[in-house]
């Protein structure tokens, strides 16, 4: 679980910033009709957050479970 958690802190800090100093200028229009699905190592960055954090919380249950009883 310790190694999962290791893991889902570096992918999570290793992901590109989506907010931009001019936002609070347009009022985030660009954000609303800008829109594009990650491509590349971004696409790559989400699946493996993704699959860490459902690995961490299954992780858990299973440890809730397994201390019950």
């Amino acid at each position: 679980m310790v190694v999962v958690c290791v893991l889902l802190i570096i992918v999570v800090a290793m992901q590109p910033s989506k907010t931009n100093a001019a936002s609070s200028l347009t009022g985030g229009a660009e954000q609303l009709f800008g829109k594009q699905k990650a491509r590349g190592f971004e696409a790559f960055l989400i699946r493996v957050t993704v699959v860490l954090g459902t690995i961490f919380m299954l992780l858990a249950f299973a440890l809730a479970y397994i201390s019950s009883k």
